[in-house]
């Protein structure tokens, strides 16, 4: 929004305030001349906003008696895109505004909206946690997401169909505990009363939701997120995994994050000096573990495999790759390194190189 439009809105803001409004007020609130008021005052009259001149020595401007700016004529899928913008905003840094503008430009939002629709998304603001800055997936359909968000700002039950991974259906009752966002995906977490478990569910594979009656207890001192990242980490994989990393669970965690893998901090052994590094247990479950010795040779910490054993010869594979690579001498144009010979030119000239040996 450029400057000045940003001043004729203030303009109205003032004078839908109520009372009369002097020019010289009004000049020293928007920080211009009167002769710019009055030039402001008067693109609001080409907007057919009622603005009445008052003139004398105590004369100014003011709205006509009984005007209302009519409502913000926002559906359900634009006010939901509005105020998860400002949050996903804030959160990632990607806008310059102040908290307190982020925070008074939603509240005029949910002022200006019908009233059904303004609870409905202070129950969404209220129910959503972040694990992470907000990723690229789009969110949630506001058919899923606004009943089941007010489901758990009033403790209600749901009932909802929702498809799995390999295509099967099911209905469902769920006691929803919260909504959470994270790396670009919704979940909600949520009691099953008929198998008498938890469950974490993706809000994209969800239809068909219906706030039933009753309600129920949410368990004290529950963390939505907390549950959702340790869900996320001991889905059952291919490989179930054990490490111990002497480093902390927050530097651990710039590596494996904690959606995928559950560190836990182990006590100090009995005599150990003044200032030791403790060490923690990682726990994972992964399809393939290829891609874990260069995780852990990027930690660069001392660690130990407890399992599984197919690990200890992946790493020490890696290990020597790396060696090789050290003890090799560097290519030179003019001159091909040891184990690598010039074979015929390819297409368009090119000469291509291959490995004949360590």
């Amino acid at each position: 929004m450029t400057r000045p439009l940003a001043r004729v809105l203030t303009l109205l803001e003032l004078l839908q305030s109520g009372g009369l409004r002097t020019v010289t007020e009004l000049a020293d609130r928007l920080e211009v001349d009167e002769r710019t008021v009055r030039r402001y005052a008067q693109q609001l009259l080409d907007l057919d906003v009622p603005v009445e001149s008052v003139r004398g020595r105590y004369g100014g401007y003011r709205i006509a008696a009984g005007y209302r700016m009519p409502p913000l004529m926002l559906s359900d899928d634009e006010a939901l895109a509005v105020l998860l913008g400002l949050i996903a905003g804030r959160r990632s840094g990607l806008t310059t505004a102040t908290d307190t503008a982020r925070e008074t430009a939603a509240a005029k939002i949910r002022r200006v909206l019908p009233e059904r629709l303004s609870r409905r998304l202070d129950a969404v603001l209220a129910s959503l946690a972040f694990t992470d800055p907000p990723g690229t997936a789009a969110a949630p359909e506001p058919a899923v997401l606004l009943p089941i968000a007010d489901a758990v700002h009033h403790q209600r039950p749901v009932s909802i169909r929702y498809t799995a991974a390999d295509g099967r259906r099911s209905e469902r009752v769920l006691h929803p505990y919260g909504v959470v966002a994270h790396s670009g995906r919704w979940y909600v977490t949520a009691a099953d009363p008929s198998a008498g478990e938890e469950r974490t569910l993706r809000l994209d594979r969800i239809s068909e939701v219906r706030v039933l009656p009753g309600s129920f207890e949410r368990p004290e001192e529950l963390d939505p997120a907390e549950r959702v990242l340790t869900a996320l980490a001991t889905v059952p994989y291919r490989h179930e995994v054990a490490l111990r990393i002497q480093a902390t669970a927050a530097y651990i965690h710039t590596r494996l994050p904690a959606g995928l893998a559950l560190v836990t901090e182990l006590p100090l052994a009995d005599g150990a000096p003044a200032g030791a590094e403790r060490c923690c247990r990682v726990e994972l479950r992964v399809e393939r573990l290829d891609w874990l010795p260069a995780v852990l040779a990027s930690l660069d910490r001392p660690f130990v495999i407890e399992g599984p054993d197919e690990l200890h010869g992946l790493v020490e594979a890696f290990a020597e790759r790396l060696a090789r690579c050290a003890r090799r001498s560097p290519l030179r144009p003019a001159q091909p390194a040891a184990g690598l010979a010039r074979s015929a030119p390819g297409r368009g000239g090119t000469e291509k190189w291959r490995n004949v040996g360590p």
